[in-house]
């Protein structure tokens, strides 16, 4: 994914040694060409693995969500973090700290959406410490329903989350790796 690398220094800002602002082409403004390209990757990563639903945490995952569903497929499902007066009440709830937003919300999704006998996808915009993904990854595994794999835009190996989803024995696929933001520099690690 060398455009996305490109694009990543040329769109990305660094914040601090921990923090990058992707919001120009992945958590405010979408490129929808980018978008579909990306959804095209992780397709071809997850292609032989049977999935029946794609899943995400809202908001900043579901463009990529949709398009790696759409290129599979299969429907895509995503968890809210707002409970609204027509949530299921029987809804897999999780409640998990936000690295970015530096608060705790609840997760949930709709038992009607995910089923034991489904392989499930995931994929997702970012993955730091990890926390929302493991809070997702445990309302998979309450719901009975297979993860066949996790696909991130962007892994920041310099946190742990990836590393810990990783021994958990779950496949997580990275279209981006980096390494570090220190000094104010975006540099890029080895794809796995």
């Amino acid at each position: 994914m060398e455009t996305l690398k490109q694009r990543i220094l040329n769109e990305g800002k660094v914040i601090s040694d921990q923090v990058l602002n992707l919001d120009g082409l992945l958590n405010h403004q979408v490129d929808p060409q980018l978008t579909m390209e990306m959804g095209r990757e992780f397709a071809a990563r997850f292609a032989e693995a049977g999935v029946t639903r794609v899943i995400t945490v809202e908001s900043s995952g579901i463009a990529v969500a949709f398009a790696t569903a759409y290129e599979l497929g299969v429907p895509l499902v995503f968890a809210r973090r707002k409970k609204t007066l027509l949530a299921d009440p029987d809804a897999l709830c999780e409640r998990v700290p936000s690295f970015t937003k530096g608060i705790v919300t609840d997760i949930m999704m709709s038992r009607k959406y995910i089923k034991e006998n489904d392989r499930v996808l995931f994929i997702d915009d970012i993955i730091a410490n990890g926390d929302a993904a493991r809070g997702l990854i445990k309302i998979i595994e309450r719901s009975g329903a297979e993860l066949v794999g996790l696909g991130v835009v962007v892994e920041k190996c310099f946190q742990a989350g990836a590393r810990t989803i990783r021994e958990q024995g779950i496949t997580l696929e990275s279209l981006v790796r980096i390494e570090s933001l220190e000094g104010g520099v975006i540099t890029f690690g080895e794809s796995l």
